[in-house]
């Protein structure tokens, strides 16, 4: 008898297959959408190509003007209250009134001698160690110190070098000797005729000293170091206001003169030309050998300045 075929339902069934254990559920990896979003910083404005330039300092007053005359060509107790372009363009346009000061202060010396009774000579001593005292002989300083740079020879670094230098040289003795001897001969000869014409002269050449220097601070001249006060006032004054100063110093130079009549009038103004042109001629030749001004040249073209004017009143 045939067996029974098997139906579904008797066929074994295989066994189940043993389940894979199944992981902790891991955090799901982050899409970029799913990320934070980092704060985002303003957008800034792109910088300008050109930064904008400095603001320019205030206009000096005629105040800050003569102190800073007062308080760095003179040795008076005068503050400096500002020490940038425009005070010491200020500043250069009042030294001609810092220059009469200490004329009339050397006048009055030697004026008081001669009333004491005193003789010429030690009248003009008096007059021209007053100038002296009332800058600390900074300018006869400069004016050795440039002849020694003048006279050595050397290009303008070693030149330059050498004026820096405490010493003074053969060259600065020998300026020193003959510019103190003429100062001194002239005065003495003025005095002689009278102290009103030494007193006048020593007005006249104090002015005329510190009139060279506004024009030496004249635009177009540079300075020879970047420190000092060359470079502080080196091309601070427009060409315009410096002659203009230094034709007012003429004028009073010539009123100073009218004392004795039309020709002393024309002849201290004379005077202070001739002052003025040998100062010119220095200052050129400074720049020549140097490449500018430097404190040493101020103190230079100050002493030149004041001789010139001595001698060339006594010649009248």
């Amino acid at each position: 008898m045939d067996a029974p075929e098997p139906t579904d339902t008797d066929t074994p069934e295989p066994a189940d297959e043993p389940t894979q254990p199944t992981e902790p559920n891991k955090p799901s990896e982050a899409t970029e959408s799913d990320e934070p979003s980092e704060p985002t910083e303003p957008a800034r404005p792109a910088p300008p190509s050109n930064p904008p330039p400095p603001p320019h300092p205030p206009r000096a007053s005629w105040e800050d003007g003569v102190r800073f005359a007062f308080g760095t060509l003179t040795a008076l107790p005068v503050r400096v209250t500002r020490w940038d372009r425009e005070a010491a363009r200020a500043g250069m346009l009042y030294a001609p009134l810092a220059g009469l000061t200490v004329g009339l202060c050397a006048a009055s010396v030697g004026a008081a001698l001669l009333l004491l009774g005193s003789g010429a000579l030690l009248a003009a001593v008096g007059t021209v160690a007053v100038p002296a005292v009332l800058t600390r002989g900074l300018h006869l300083d400069g004016l050795a110190d440039t002849a020694d740079g003048l006279g050595s020879g050397k290009p303008a670094d070693d030149a330059l070098r050498i004026m820096k230098q405490s010493d003074i040289g053969p060259f600065g003795v020998i300026t020193l000797l003959f510019v103190l001897l003429a100062q001194v001969a002239a005065l003495a000869e003025l005095y002689g005729a009278g102290w009103p014409q030494g007193a006048v002269a020593a007005a006249t050449a104090g002015v005329a000293a510190r009139c060279a220097l506004t024009l030496a601070a004249r635009d177009g001249v540079p300075a020879a170091r970047p420190e000092g006060l060359g470079a502080a006032v080196a091309g601070s004054v427009p060409a315009g206001p410096a002659l203009g100063a230094a034709a007012v110093s003429v004028v009073v130079c010539a009123l100073g003169g009218a004392a004795f009549g039309a020709y002393g009038a024309v002849h201290h103004a004379l005077a202070a030309l001739a002052a003025l042109g040998a100062a010119e001629l220095l200052l050129r030749h400074c720049r020549r050998r140097f490449g500018g001004i430097t404190g040493d040249v101020f103190g230079a073209l100050a002493e030149t300045a004041t001789t010139t004017a001595l001698i060339a009143t006594a010649l009248g």
